[in-house]
């Protein structure tokens, strides 16, 4: 049976929760020790998954045996109406700056975008970066801007490796926004924080559509080696970590 986990716990059972939500894309890799990073983790694979009932799993950062299960059924989601469409489809509005971006974003993704030969490096994330950097760097923002590049007239912000960096660009000028305020559409950025609310670091991908309560986004750079750009969802009411959405008018 397995047992309770929860934050400060360590051990090879510890080691099998992180395995697992490495390979579901929450975490950058197993470990045995359940810290605030694990916690955070665990959260936001509750938030989006439901256990054998079909009920959503309370986002409470405990492991037991609903959760248990749901890291073992994956597919098992609380997301409606997830296809491959989602992948390969280019859905009704959005900006044409954004639209635009995500035709890219969805190119790059049928071409198998991904980290090759070691954690952040390849020639994918080569041109993410842009002559930024060099490889390895993270390039969560550098596929943002590199999809934004295809907007008509050019990109519309700085090009920038930084996924707050891009957020505070759609601050100052106005194309913020957060859940509540408006609906978000094809091409919005999404941003998070990671590690702290207050810190420099976060994430950033951008939105394929929302219906039903349902976010779906395609990002790169998210989960363990080799982090293929793909889609994701969420449940919007229960995105953790999030800091918001943004929109080139």
């Amino acid at each position: 049976m397995d047992p309770l986990l929860r934050f400060g716990d360590d051990g090879p059972h510890v080691l099998e929760l992180t395995r697992l939500l490495t390979e579901r894309g929450h975490l950058d890799q197993a470990g045995p020790r359940f810290d605030r990073v694990v916690r955070r983790a665990v959260k936001e694979f509750q938030a989006r998954h439901v256990d054998s009932r079909g009920r959503p799993l309370a986002v409470d950062g405990l492991v037991g045996p609903l959760t248990w299960w749901a890291l073992r059924h994956p597919d098992n989601t609380a997301l409606l109406g997830t296809s491959e469409a989602v992948e390969t489809t280019l859905p009704e509005g959005g900006s044409a700056a954004g639209r635009a971006a995500l035709r890219a974003a969805i190119a790059e993704m049928q071409a198998g975008a991904r980290e090759v030969g070691a954690n952040n490096d390849g020639p994918f994330v080569d041109k993410y970066l842009n002559g930024i950097v060099p490889a390895p760097a993270n390039w969560c923002a550098g596929f943002t801007s590199w999809c934004y590049t295809h907007a008509p007239g050019g990109l519309p912000f700085r090009y920038s490796l930084g996924a707050r960096d891009i957020r505070d660009q759609f601050r100052r000028q106005g194309w913020t926004y957060d859940v509540g305020e408006r609906l978000p559409e094809p091409g919005d950025i999404i941003v998070w924080w990671r590690d702290q609310p207050d810190s420099w670091k976060g994430h950033i991908g951008l939105v394929h559509h929302h219906a039903d309560g349902i976010v779906y986004t395609v990002e790169g750079n998210k989960g363990g080696f080799p982090a293929p750009v793909r889609r994701f969802d969420y449940v919007l009411s229960r995105i953790d970590r999030l800091l918001g959405f943004g929109r080139v008018p």
